[in-house]
């Protein structure tokens, strides 16, 4: 577990002065812990392990290191104690139509989508829609959405710095996979793009009848104390003008 501390406190580029600040201990014993002079409390690898951000995930994992019960549950969003969980993510994306909305988890597997969602992957591959399908992987695909995003290289510049922060935060060797394969496909700079603000970067998509532009926002739940609700997260697109607005209104029926 002292191994474990001491990897996520240098990732997060923090010195045991840093840590024992934050936490409101001494120096002294934040060394003992590393170290393994001394035995922390489930309390103490808590408390610690929130200052260092580290997620739910990985806490449970230092709580088992150090001889300890995980302190936060891993449920499927299908049994009863998620259910409203679940029921409100439903809402979100009911409620979101005729706009696109789905839902990733912490690899950015499909979790979840509504109907409209259907009009962003038209033209995909089965390979890469078939469940578990990867949101990302489907995105910047050549065989994927990716043909159709006239924006491609900006797009792409947005959602793999993202990604790199993830990797970063969360240490997740799945998605440091999922980066170093997403760089590797053919991503070339497109004459349509660099035109907009950095301000919101729009999803920009050819379809037959023109071309929709889309900006997005991410949300996730605040205060989650099990695994599963901590690593979901929703991303909903809404029309950056109004031809994009009738567009999906109209597909929608």
């Amino acid at each position: 577990m002292g191994e474990s501390l001491r990897w996520w406190r240098e990732r997060r580029r923090l010195t045991q002065l840093d840590l024992s600040a934050q936490a409101g201990v001494s120096t002294r014993h934040i060394s003992f812990l590393e170290t393994g002079r001394s035995a922390p409390t489930a309390a103490m690898i808590v408390r610690l392990a929130e200052c260092l951000d580290i997620p739910l995930r990985e806490q449970n994992t230092l709580l088992l290191r150090a001889g300890f019960a995980p302190s936060f549950t891993q449920r499927d969003l299908a049994e009863p104690p998620l259910s409203m969980v679940n029921d409100a993510i439903n809402r979100v994306l009911d409620a979101h139509a005729p706009f696109p909305a789905l839902v990733v988890d912490r690899q950015w597997n499909l979790v979840a989508a509504n109907d409209a969602v259907v009009a962003l992957i038209e033209g995909s591959a089965d390979f890469l829609v078939e469940p578990p399908a990867n949101v990302l992987r489907l995105t910047f695909h050549p065989e994927g959405m990716a043909p159709r995003i006239v924006n491609l290289s900006e797009w792409a510049a947005h959602i793999l710095a993202r990604l790199q922060q993830e990797c970063d935060r969360t240490a997740d060797a799945q998605l440091e996979q999922l980066l170093a394969e997403l760089r590797d496909y053919p991503i070339r700079r497109s004459a349509a793009g660099g035109r907009h603000p950095a301000i919101v970067i729009p999803l920009r998509l050819r379809t037959d009848d023109g071309i929709v532009s889309l900006f997005s926002m991410t949300t996730v739940f605040g205060t989650p104390t099990d695994v599963t609700v901590s690593e979901l997260a929703i991303e909903t697109f809404y029309p950056e003008d109004e031809f994009s607005a009738d567009y999906f209104r109209r597909i929608a029926g």
